[in-house]
């Protein structure tokens, strides 16, 4: 028996024994803990997908019967849409989840602009954790405030950036039109995540600016699953999880060189997240060399990342709920301007006998309440364009 398969014989025993939710999934499926010995054994156990966490939690609240660590010990509690609380306990594998921190070389004497967000979300705290841990000095910043985010770049000297690539884009192109030369950038080193990183981006950053670039693959549930590593492609799995690529339809491992879903198991025995399915479509790839790693290729799931958050179709019908002149509804997600800004536009089709007073506006506000997200354009449309048997949150960007 290998050690992965010692490691997972012992979650899935742990679990069953005091997760009850966890317990019943098994039982459901005929399945004991004793029958999973091997991590081939994981695929007799059923996929749970994202969504299944709210359920769960409007079953047996707050945390859906999934939590197995006292809730008085937790340290934060982070909500996602749906609503999910996401319990953060304290981890045994804290030096693990600094390995993509290592990659991007991160390290004492740096100073480090960290732009995610500090609330509601696990990532700016986690971060700033994991950047201190290893020596760095953190600025901050959160997201947004693009000019002064130069401003403390630039006195501050910050050599290293923490965020959204579409961000450090936009204070790229802000900095040149202040009048910056390259050459005045300070950014050497910096670590992204929350949205797809492409190539005319990878391009500018590190051929253009010479700044090493690493990918981090992580959701608030799960924490960090995969990382790049500068000049390298593909995404190496973390220690910290054991990730299997699977045929939504079965449940079953796809081949290497397959498209699959990206169905996880956290080795979090606080929280423990099994065959946890992310919605995320990925595909392994071993190189001549033998190594092998795994590349996003795109979204199976419902819900659509969109700068940095999920926007999901009950998002959406929510805020129409609230806007009676609406009859369909659609979000396209897309980037008709440049690599760095996603641009939501919101398709409405009418009810021919409501008043058009203020619709815009409302969609605008509703869904921006729900979702967290600004759109950027509500577009009235003809009967008949919107088909609601469509998906209703559309992703038209390249992943590739």
């Amino acid at each position: 028996m290998t050690d992965l398969d010692s490691r997972i014989r012992d979650l899935i025993a742990h679990a069953y024994a005091n997760a009850p939710t966890f317990r019943k999934i098994m039982d459901d499926a005929g399945v004991k803990a004793e029958a999973v010995q091997t991590a081939a054994d994981l695929q007799k156990i059923p996929v749970t997908p994202k969504d299944k966490l709210v359920e769960f939690q409007q079953a047996d609240p707050p945390f859906g019967g999934l939590l197995t660590v006292d809730p008085t010990t937790l340290p934060r509690i982070y909500i996602s849409p749906g609503p999910i609380y996401d319990p953060q306990p304290t981890r045994e594998d804290g030096e693990s989840q600094l390995a993509p921190f290592k990659a991007a070389g991160f390290g004492k004497g740096d100073r480090v602009l960290n732009t995610f967000m500090y609330h509601l979300t696990p990532a700016g705290l986690l971060l700033d954790e994991a950047l201190r841990a290893l020596g760095a000095t953190v600025i901050p910043t959160g997201p947004g405030n693009t000019e002064l985010q130069i401003m403390m770049m630039t006195a501050l000297k910050a050599n290293g950036f923490i965020g959204q690539p579409s961000f450090l884009g936009i204070i790229l192109d802000k900095a040149a039109e202040m009048g910056l030369p390259k050459e005045a950038i300070t950014i050497k080193k910096a670590m992204f995540s929350a949205e797809p990183y492409f190539p005319p981006q990878r391009a500018r950053f590190e051929g253009e600016y010479g700044i090493d670039t690493v990918n981090a693959y992580a959701t608030a549930d799960l924490g960090f699953l995969a990382y790049t590593r500068p000049l390298e492609e593909g995404f190496r799995v973390m220690d910290t999880v054991h990730i299997e690529l699977v045929d939504r339809d079965s449940g079953q491992v796809v081949e290497d060189g397959t498209a699959g879903e990206v169905v996880v198991t956290t080795f979090n025995k606080g929280y423990p997240l099994i065959r946890f399915g992310t919605g995320d479509l990925a595909v392994f790839i071993v190189s001549d060399a033998g190594e092998r790693t795994m590349r996003l290729v795109g979204r199976v799931g419902d819900a659509i990342k969109v700068r940095g958050m999920f926007l999901h179709p009950n998002q959406v019908i929510a805020a129409m709920g609230r806007v009676p002149q609406v009859k369909h509804a659609q979000v396209v997600i897309s980037r008709p301007f440049n690599d760095n800004q996603d641009y939501v536009l919101v398709r409405v089709e009418l009810h021919p006998e409501q008043p058009l007073t203020n619709v815009r506006e409302a969609v605008s506000s509703y869904i921006q309440a729900m979702s967290r997200l600004r759109v950027d354009e509500v577009k009235i449309v003809d009967a008949g364009v919107i088909d609601p048997s469509q998906r209703m949150v559309r992703d038209d960007r390249k992943w590739e």
